[in-house]
């Protein structure tokens, strides 16, 4: 990780590198043992719907995956160079 860049409730946000070639990417991190069962089907659905649009004024998904010793589901996206959308 290359640092937090942001956090809220339930998640946190990283900056992170992929090792295979140097990539940067964000990374949400969303504590699942902190959740509802509806919240956790939400955050289920978030990822169906990141993966589903394709478009270039969306931040892409890349990747998710379950992150068993924080508990958290990982949901890596592209990492917007020039900060948020302000």
């Amino acid at each position: 990780m290359l640092g937090k860049l942001g956090e809220g409730s339930f998640s946190t946000v990283y900056k992170v590198q992929r090792n295979a070639d140097g990539k940067v990417y964000a990374m949400k991190k969303v504590r699942m043992s902190r959740l509802t069962e509806r919240e956790k089907s939400n955050a289920l659905n978030e990822i169906r719907i990141l993966a589903s649009v394709k478009s270039d004024h969306i931040v892409e998904y890349r990747d998710s995956f379950f992150d068993g010793s924080s508990d958290s589901l990982c949901i890596v996206m592209e990492y917007a160079e020039e900060g948020d959308l302000l």
